[in-house]
């Protein structure tokens, strides 16, 4: 025995026509649905490069600092940015110069050893027209900003409280 009402074949078959219209106007209407979706432009977060150089860590420090303390940071920089530029290219040099001890034939341990001795001395350099520069610009901040100096980088610290 059949469920369905007792039909003639021409009704039955016009029912399981309009069915299948119906179940396949719905999947393609789906499957339209997910192809719009996906096809537009989907907006990605951007992921922004971190520099790791000098004047990117400078400005991160900056950008930490209340908008009066930033510009007296960023100006201190301005005004010695020779000082600064001059030392990294010495002590960028001094590496040069250590890389090509090591790679001289034949090899010179002496050599190498005052190449290192100089690297040493630019380094110090460096770090210490840097630290005059920052020292100069913190004796004109706020105590806020001079309290934010002395916290950065905040996120290497606030991960170190996680742990």
């Amino acid at each position: 025995m059949s469920i369905l009402p007792k039909m003639d074949g021409g009704v039955r078959l016009r029912w399981l026509l309009s069915g299948s219209l119906a179940l396949n106007l719905f999947f393609v209407g789906a499957a339209g649905a997910v192809a719009f979706r996906y096809s537009s432009p989907v907006p990605l977060a951007t992921v922004a490069r971190i520099d790791h150089g000098l004047a990117g860590r400078l400005d991160r420090m900056a950008a930490g600092l209340p908008p009066a303390d930033a510009i007296v940071l960023r100006t201190q920089l301005r005004q010695e940015a020779v000082k600064v530029a001059t030392a990294q290219a010495d002590l960028r040099l001094s590496q040069e110069d250590v890389r090509k001890s090591l790679r001289a034939q034949p090899f010179d341990a002496e050599a190498m050893r005052m190449a290192m001795a100089a690297n040493r001395a630019a380094r110090e350099n460096f770090e210490q027209v840097l630290h005059d520069t920052i020292a100069s610009a913190a004796a004109r901040m706020s105590i806020v900003g001079r309290n934010k100096l002395a916290d950065w980088p905040a996120e290497r610290q606030s991960a170190r409280l996680v742990r």
